[in-house]
């Protein structure tokens, strides 16, 4: 019900971003600049050599394809450029008024919420690690009876299915703790880790003693849980506990088996209960059916079952995705995104809010650049100004209706009434004929002749299926809203080893090549559905792969023409180096600048421009490498799950800043063999400054020599890698002495053809 205080006041509020106006002079000086460079390639290009045999004709032969081969190189990075400045033109934050909301409505007037919790793999994401997960959003600052949780298991474990089950019976504690004692955050794990004291309340010992029970609780349903897990499988004693169990005598493997539908929380009975008499959220665990000879279609086909198993049991207007490693950090993120929907103004038109990803494994100086201070801080809030966020896959609202297809309508969504959406649900259906009727449409065979995973629910078909399922609601008039708390709204674990975060890049990337040319394409499909704007916004996410051909070559041939005599820069005396120096330079200086301003320290300024260098050399490379495969049939896309268990030594490293490097990759092998190609080169080149005549060598080829000094200073971790550490991180030897090879190989063809 609707009180009538508070009526006026918007529940959200937005604000525009600083900083502004400095950043576009800095634009239109760099712009400039940019010409300025252009010119200077076209005027002073070389001459086309002539057909010959002679030694004059093939070195103009050489100066000429490295120039025109840097020079299309820089007008690359001139284009990629103007789609970041898209990104960051104008910048928008918003706020949300959580105390208003709670002045207009009733808590019995809020919308239900769904909660899909998606897991692949029981092995590599610990069934402990998911419980938390699971009783973070249970106990969220919500009306527990507006709450469905639903763990979407891909991985058809009993294993998982026995830690659900625990956490069930836990929540009926855990839930009452969190309300009684403001519990934050409300993963029982990343609470008792952080308050490693009873709680300091003024009730005595009453509640330390609470304090302790509890711990001591979770510690016991920890142990039961990690016990199998080690183990690899249930006890009979545990299989008896509960008829859900049943269900794996029928599974031949992980990816052949019946759909698995298991209601242990139903939030219909008037039993289910906490230990103060509250109701408890729905709690469902699902693995869909798999076989064989059909395609599961990955975390969007577990999505997309999740979604319609919901739909028959709670069928709330709004749906939460999230991850199985990223826990509610902020019980509040729910009054958060129905700040957003509930909106009298703005409310109708918004399709999903979209939180930001957050880690707390992070180190001091973010040695992996997996924080994205920069996206979350900067270039999402300027998405958001063109017309909404992207869909990242996890930590986002969706309003169900935009998710399974329906396009926006201001005639239908104006006034709406969320209290006729809340939970449907079929009173006279007993608990079993519920599941059964909800395995039919977790079947392998109901989305045939369907529009699931095309034009309903998530998209089909592509390794960023949230970034297009994103964009397909945007082009069907729906906003989205980016919002990003003062406290984290969802909290995760980033990769501790370099590789993991390569990999991780490489997918993401392949995903968004993809994505560009799909019948999705933000230019095609896009236009005149979205902002033009948000077309250049989602052009630079899905164009970023081909950096690594463009850097590819900066990185190596200036160095290899600096080995063979042949400047491609102006000379230092020049005046037209003003241009190249202060775009480079400048560049850098206002990349330092923006990270200081958003909380980053130099250190991690530094660590963020290795990992730009690494994984555009690496990971960007791979993943158009991988898409040119897949066109000529030679590979098919697969899901990598990211492992969420490191080995102590690795995490002992990872804590020390110590890049990792212990395993044998070709990613590994780029890397190597281009910092030992510059390092080679800057020891010649410093032999030849110190032998020959110093002020010749400066002049022409200053830009070439502080370009490869730059690199060799980038690459310090991986010559550590290589040569002097002894640790299980190094560089493999199987690295080591081809990349050695392979980087002599072209500095002997440059000095000796």
């Amino acid at each position: 019900m609707r009180k009538a205080k508070s009526e006026h006041l918007p529940l959200f509020e937005t604000k525009s971003g600083k900083g502004l106006i400095p950043f576009r002079l800095f634009v239109a000086s760099t712009l400039a600049s940019i010409c300025f460079i252009f010119v200077y390639r076209v005027r002073f290009m070389p001459a086309v050599p002539l057909l010959g045999n002679n030694e004059l004709e093939a070195d103009l032969g050489v100066r000429w394809t490295a120039w025109i081969g840097l020079f299309l190189a820089e007008i690359w990075f001139s284009f990629h450029w103007l789609l970041v400045v898209a990104l960051k033109w104008k910048r928008i934050y918003r706020t949300t008024h959580k105390q208003r909301l709670s002045l207009r409505y009733d808590e019995a007037a809020f919308p239900g919420i769904d909660i899909i919790v998606c897991t692949a793999d029981a092995k590599i994401e610990p069934p402990i690690m998911v419980v938390n997960t699971i009783l973070s959003v249970m106990a969220y600052d919500y009306p527990s009876d507006k709450l469905s949780v639903y763990l979407s298991d891909d991985g058809g474990s009993d294993l998982m299915f026995y830690a659900m089950l625990e956490a069930s019976r836990f929540s009926e504690q855990w839930i009452p703790f969190c309300r009684k004692f403001k519990v934050e955050p409300r993963s029982p794990e990343a609470f008792f880790d952080r308050a490693s004291e009873p709680i300091d309340d003024h009730h005595s010992s009453m509640a330390n003693q609470y304090w302790t029970s509890i711990k001591k609780l979770y510690e016991e349903m920890k142990a039961r849980i990690e016990s199998p897990t080690k183990l690899g499988r249930i006890s009979e004693e545990i299989h008896k506990q509960h008829k859900g169990f049943r269900e794996w005598n029928f599974v031949s493997s992980r990816s052949d088996h019946q759909t698995i539908l298991q209601i242990i929380i139903d939030g219909r009975d008037a039993k289910a209960l906490d230990t103060e008499g509250q109701p408890l959220p729905t709690l469902v665990y699902l693995a869909r059916e798999k076989r064989p000879q059909y395609n599961h279609n990955f975390k969007a086909g577990s999505m997309n079952a999740a979604i319609r198993v919901s739909s028959r049991i709670s069928n709330a207007p709004i749906i939460l995705n999230v991850d199985c490693d990223m826990y509610s950090n902020n019980s509040e993120s729910a009054r958060d995104a129905i700040c957003f929907f509930l909106d009298e103004d703005k409310g109708h038109e918004i399709g999903f809010v979209q939180f930001p990803q957050a880690f707390e494994n992070l180190t001091d100086n973010d040695i992996y650049s997996t924080s994205m201070r920069l996206v979350t801080e900067v270039e999402l809030p300027g998405v958001d100004s063109n017309g909404g966020p992207c869909y990242i896959g996890t930590g986002c609202f969706h309003r169900r209706e935009s998710l399974c297809g329906k396009k926006y309508s201001s005639n239908a969504c104006q006034g709406e009434d969320w209290t006729s959406k809340n939970d449907v649900k079929i009173e006279e259906e007993s608990v079993d004929e519920v599941e059964e009727t909800c395995k039919v449409v977790a079947s392998c065979t109901y989305e045939e002749n369907t529009e699931w995973g095309k034009e309903m629910g998530v998209k089909y078909g592509c390794a960023v299926e949230d970034v297009i399922t994103g964009f397909a609601i945007q082009c069907r008039g729906w906003k989205s809203v980016f919002i990003k708390p003062e406290r984290a709204g969802f909290v995760g674990l980033a990769p501790t080893k370099l590789l993991q975060s390569l990999i991780q890049q490489e997918r993401w990337l392949g995903g968004q090549v993809q994505f560009f040319f799909s019948k999705y394409c933000p230019i095609l499909y896009g236009y005149k559905k979205v902002s033009f704007g948000l077309q250049l916004c989602y052009c630079h996410y899905a164009l970023g792969a081909p950096n690594s051909l463009a850097l590819l070559y900066f990185v190596a041939v200036p160095s290899l023409c600096l080995l063979k005599g042949i400047s491609l820069f102006p000379k230092l005396s020049n005046p037209w180096v003003i241009p190249f120096v202060y775009v480079f330079f400048g560049n850098l200086i206002y990349s330092l600048v923006e990270r200081l301003c958003c909380g980053g320290t130099c250190l991690e300024w530094l660590n963020a421009q290795r990992n730009w260098l690494f994984g555009r050399i690496t990971s960007y490379l791979f993943a158009i490498l991988d898409n040119i495969l897949r066109v000529f049939g030679i590979t098919k896309w697969s899901f990598i799950v990211t492992s969420k268990v490191a080995d102590e030594d690795a995490s002992e490293r990872y804590k020390q800043e110590l890049m990792e490097f212990g395993a044998t990759s070709p990613m590994f092998t780029i890397l190597a063999t281009i910092a030992l190609l510059n390092a080679f080169v800057l020891v010649w080149a410093v032999k030849r400054f110190i032998l020959e005549e110093q002020s010749l060598v400066i002049d022409s080829f200053a830009l070439q020599i502080i370009l490869c000094g730059l690199l060799v200073f980038i690459n310090l971790p991986v010559y550590q890698a290589l040569f002097l550490r002894k640790d299980k991180g190094r560089m493999p030897s199987s690295i080591t002495y081809p990349s050695i090879a392979y980087a002599l190989a072209p500095c002997f063809i440059a000095l000796y053809y």
